[in-house]
């Protein structure tokens, strides 16, 4: 019984070492955009944010969408960005990078509020 207990433990522990070692990190971005914000300088910012995953080679998925809230609760943000990376090294690397920097400084005069959640998939 006690070797079954052991073959268990050891068993869930590699299992568990075997779904850190394939968690992707994500980091999900949600925009606001100001109210004098045209549909033309949104649709641009759309654009750039979706060429990113082209030419950061860290970005391993993407997607996004605007917001269809049924509860009213997405406190007026109307854009959802969703990255993936393998690991934090990733978002690390994506952050400085020019390609971002610049997209931010196309973003910026457009922006009224951001709100970003990083975290380990699990």
């Amino acid at each position: 019984m006690k070797k079954l207990l052991l073959f268990a433990l050891t068993i869930t522990m590699l299992t568990a070492s075997t779904f850190a070692d394939e968690a992707k990190f994500r980091h999900a971005v949600f925009f606001k955009f100001k109210e004098d914000a045209t549909e033309a300088q949104v649709k641009v910012i759309e654009t750039a944010f979706i060429a990113l995953a082209g030419k950061i080679d860290t970005i391993t998925d993407f997607e996004w969408g605007t917001s269809e809230s049924i509860e009213g609760l997405n406190d007026e943000f109307t854009h959802c960005f969703f990255v993936t990376f393998k690991d934090k090294a990733g978002l690390e690397a994506y952050i400085p990078h020019p390609d971002h920097k610049k997209f931010v400084e196309l973003l910026k005069p457009s922006l009224d509020k951001v709100f970003v959640f990083d975290y380990t998939a699990h």
